[in-house]
């Protein structure tokens, strides 16, 4: 299965033959479905417990990554309150088709990141510049000298010099612990790195236990609830330490002067949880809501390895068991079944039913199984939408839409986003309040509404 994920922006990939897509959905649904994750949790406890292993959890710090430094400030409390023993690890940040910007997505991290702080109770600078490179430095050296257990306690401490800018405070801590020569970082960064890259992952801020991954603050709460449901919490009943945020509108029904651009894709395991309910979210609001879909990641050339690709399929799976969404039951509509379905939407639009067309794909790929390469297949999707599929079938792969989907493309990077699914929340004036990207930043956008919504009824 693996070569089923490498280097999908070719067109080999793209357009999978019939047993090859078939294997490969058979596979995932399989492989995550809630059962296989539950019998996996209980062989590794069952492993942990032979093996007389206390519960370790390892967390990977890259330095220059925002989201690092979010997490490190929850790391004293984590140790605290959980029966733990946490091992800290120093790492690069993505390397090779692991990202497809470096520099954007920390960059992306880093305004990201101050908007997600205040709701954790956690601090992050005013300035959206990266830290300086000296520091940088300066820092990974004072990190490399430390020990796991001490790399732990310093972690957030040092981090928080760096990010803030104290270069004072940053010289202090490397005179009073002490500092590495070149050659030692380089030495630490490749093992924390070789040890992420052994254990199946390949990103910052990321949390490990026992065979699953956790993202930064974000996903922590899974991991809390995990520890909690083995009787590591030694504080039962009090609240996580990053619980998760809920998407509420508070009462607010009409911001028609805004304009909500939500930007899918038909491949998008994320978009196909969320969408429905961003649509849902977008008519309480009453904003503008413009649905603008684009071609997936990997038809537009970007690959994806094995390892995130395993990684972004869990991580969906829980995500959408959480919210109670139908998931997990998939067909991959990659290539041409996506092409097909795009080829149908602005005859379907005209009908106003463009975004129930999209919906009813995405239902139909992610959560019943269909194969939507079949003109059996696509023709429930059509139906499942309220068209006509009499209509649809002479419609099929014809018509003039790539454009308007490379137009959506290029409107989404010039906000410095590039995955799906995305948002921008626009005010009156056309101006961006909000530029966000992923299915677990909808709170957010629910919260700038509010936010607007109040401003204006002072």
């Amino acid at each position: 299965m693996a070569a089923q994920f490498e280097n999908q922006g070719g067109a080999a990939n793209m357009d999978p033959s019939a047993l090859r897509r078939w294997l490969l959905s058979k596979y995932l649904s399989f492989r995550f479905s809630d059962g296989q994750r539950t019998k996996r949790r209980r062989r590794a406890e069952k492993r942990r417990r032979a093996e007389s292993r206390p519960h370790v959890v390892e967390y990977f710090h890259q330095i220059d990554d925002a989201y690092s430094h979010l997490a490190a400030q929850l790391l004293a409390r984590l140790a605290a309150r959980y029966d733990i023993e946490l091992r800290c690890h120093l790492v690069r940040g993505p390397e090779g088709h692991n990202v497809s910007d470096a520099q954007l997505l920390l960059q992306l991290a880093r305004y990201d990141s101050s908007l997600i702080a205040p709701q954790y109770g956690l601090s992050f600078p005013s300035s959206l510049e990266a830290p300086a490179e000296t520091s940088t430095a300066l820092a990974l050296s004072i990190l490399t000298s430390l020990e796991s257990e001490s790399l732990s306690r310093h972690l957030a401490a040092v981090s928080e010099a760096l990010w803030h800018g104290d270069s004072p405070r940053l010289q202090q801590y490397a005179d009073e612990l002490s500092r590495a020569s070149a050659p030692q970082v380089a030495e630490r960064l490749a093992a924390g790195t070789e040890r992420r890259a052994a254990l199946k992952h390949y990103s910052g801020a990321m949390f490990h236990y026992e065979g699953e991954w956790y993202w930064g603050v974000d996903r922590l709460h899974y991991l809390e609830a995990r520890l909690a449901a083995l009787g590591a919490d030694t504080r039962p009943g009090e609240p996580p330490l990053a619980p998760c945020p809920s998407v509420d509108l508070g009462g607010v029904s009409d911001t028609a002067s805004l304009t909500l651009e939500f930007y899918p894709s038909l491949r998008s395991p994320y978009t196909a949880i969320v969408f429905d309910e961003t649509v849902a979210l977008a008519s309480q609001a009453g904003v503008r809501f413009r649905v603008r879909p684009v071609l997936p990641m990997v038809m537009r050339g970007v690959p994806v390895t094995f390892e995130k690709g395993m990684y972004i399929f869990f991580d969906v799976a829980r995500e959408a068991k959480r919210r109670r969404v139908p998931y997990g039951n998939l067909y991959d509509p990659i290539g041409d079944p996506v092409r097909r379905c795009y080829s149908l939407y602005p005859w379907a639009t005209e009908q106003g039913l463009g975004t129930a067309l999209l919906s009813s794909f995405l239902h139909h790929a992610f959560a019943e199984g269909v194969n939507t390469n079949t003109s059996k297949g696509l023709r429930k999707v059509v139906e499942g939408a309220g068209l006509r599929w009499s209509e649809a079938q002479p419609r099929v792969g014809k018509g003039d839409w790539e454009q308007a989907l490379e137009d959506n493309r290029l409107a989404m990077y010039q906000g410095g986003l590039w995955g799906v699914p995305s948002y921008r929340l626009l005010a009156p004036s056309g101006e961006a309040l909000l530029q966000v990207w992923g299915q677990d930043r909808l709170w957010l956008v629910a919260r700038e509404i509010q936010r607007y919504h109040a401003s204006r009824d002072t």
